[in-house]
C-alpha cells in the first residue's frame, strides 16, 4: 500500500510541476487555454497528495514535493524560458534534496 502512496506523490508533483508551468505560460491568466491548464494541473495535483498522504509521512511527502519542484522547475525554467542558473542555486538545489534525503533516512514506515 505504500508503493501506491509513493506513486501517487510521484503523480503529484508531476502534475505540480505541469501546473506551474502552465501558470508561467498563462502570462498572468490572461491566456484562457493555458489558465485552464493550469487550474486541471493543480486540481490533479493537490488530489494526488492528498491520497498519497494516507500512506505516506506528512514530512517526507512535503519535502520531497518541494525538493523535486524546485530542482524540475530550476531546470524547466533554464531550458524553456531562458532563466540563468547560479552556483548559490545550485548549492541551493543540492542541499534541498540532501535534506529529503535525511527525512526519508530519519521516517519510519507505516
Amino acid at each position: 500500500m505504500a508503493h501506491t502512496g509513493y506513486l501517487l506523490l510521484a503523480a503529484a508533483i508531476g502534475s505540480e510541476i505541469v501546473a506551474t508551468t502552465c501558470l508561467k505560460y498563462s502570462q498572468g491568466f490572461t491566456h484562457a487555454a493555458w489558465s485552464a491548464a493550469t487550474v486541471v494541473f493543480y486540481v490533479a495535483c493537490y488530489w494526488c497528495l492528498s491520497r498519497a498522504l494516507l500512506t505516506v509521512d506528512l514530512s517526507v511527502a512535503y519535502a520531497t514535493w518541494c525538493a523535486v519542484g524546485i530542482v524540475a522547475t530550476t531546470l524547466i525554467a533554464v531550458v524553456l524560458f531562458g532563466e540563468q542558473m547560479t552556483p548559490v542555486s545550485v548549492i541551493g538545489m543540492i542541499l534541498c534534496v540532501v535534506g529529503v534525503v535525511m527525512l526519508n533516512l530519519n521516517s519510519v514506515a507505516h
